[in-house]
C-alpha cells in the first residue's frame, strides 16, 4: 500500500512599510522574584515587535491582566516615540473578548486605548499564528538569548537588562531575516513614519477581565 505523501503547507512572507504595523505578544519567560515580597513567580514577556524594522520593545510582567496589557502598549509607544497604525495580536482575552472570523469582539478597553493613540486593532484569524510571525520570532529570540541560562533575578532588575540588551545586542545584530540592524533600521527610516504620540497618557483605570 501507498501512501501519499503530505506537502508541508507554505506561507508567504507579508512585508508592510515603515510605521505601518507592530506585532505583539506575550510569552512565557520562566520564574523571576517579586521585588515585593521576594517570593518567585511565574512571568511573562510582553513584546511588541514593529514589523518593518523588526525593532522590538519587552518587558516583563507576572499577569496578563488587561490593564497589564494596556500598560505595557503605553511603555511601547512611549520607547518608540510614536504609535504604528495598526497592532496585531493573537485573539488573547486581554484584547479579544471573543474570537470569531468575521468580527470578533474586541475588549473594550483595549478599544478605548486604541482610539486613544490612533491605531488600528488587527486580531489574526483563528488558528492562524503565522499572521503575527514576526513577534513570535521576536519572542523566541528573546528566550534564547536574553532568557538563556539566566538563574531567577528581580523582575525590575530584568526589565532594566532587557532595555540595555535591546539597545546594544538585539537591536545592533544581523537579523535573519532582513539582513539589517533593527534599531539601525528603526532610527535611520522607520521611527519618522509613526503616529504621533498624543498630548496625554491613555489613562488605565483597573480592569476586570
Amino acid at each position: 500500500v501507498r501512501l501519499e505523501g503530505k506537502l508541508p503547507e507554505g506561507f508567504i512572507r507579508i512585508e508592510v512599510g515603515p510605521g505601518e504595523e507592530a506585532q505583539v505578544d506575550f510569552g512565557y519567560s520562566g520564574e523571576m522574584v517579586d521585588p515585593r515580597t521576594g517570593e518567585v513567580r511565574r512571568s511573562w514577556a510582553f513584546v511588541m515587535t514593529l514589523a518593518y524594522s523588526r525593532h522590538q520593545y519587552v518587558e516583563f510582567v507576572f499577569d496578563q491582566r488587561v490593564e497589564t496589557w494596556l500598560l505595557c502598549h503605553q511603555h511601547a509607544f512611549e520607547s518608540f516615540g510614536g504609535v504604528p497604525r495598526k497592532v496585531v495580536l493573537d485573539n488573547l482575552k486581554a484584547g479579544i473578548v471573543q474570537a470569531c472570523f468575521d468580527e470578533p469582539q474586541v475588549q473594550r478597553a483595549y478599544r478605548d486605548c486604541a482610539e486613544h493613540y490612533g491605531f488600528l486593532i488587527a486580531p489574526c484569524r483563528v488558528r492562524e499564528p503565522q499572521e503575527k510571525g514576526k513577534v513570535e520570532s521576536g519572542v523566541h529570540y528573546v528566550a534564547r538569548n536574553f532568557l538563556a541560562g539566566r538563574e531567577p533575578a528581580a523582575l525590575t532588575a530584568n526589565n532594566v537588562k532587557v532595555r540595555a540588551w535591546i539597545e546594544q545586542i538585539a537591536g545592533l545584530r544581523d537579523h535573519g531575516t532582513t539582513h539589517w540592524q533593527p534599531l539601525v533600521q528603526f532610527k535611520a527610516i522607520e521611527q519618522a513614519s509613526l503616529l504621533a504620540l498624543p498630548a496625554t497618557a491613555f489613562e488605565i483605570a483597573t480592569w476586570k477581565q
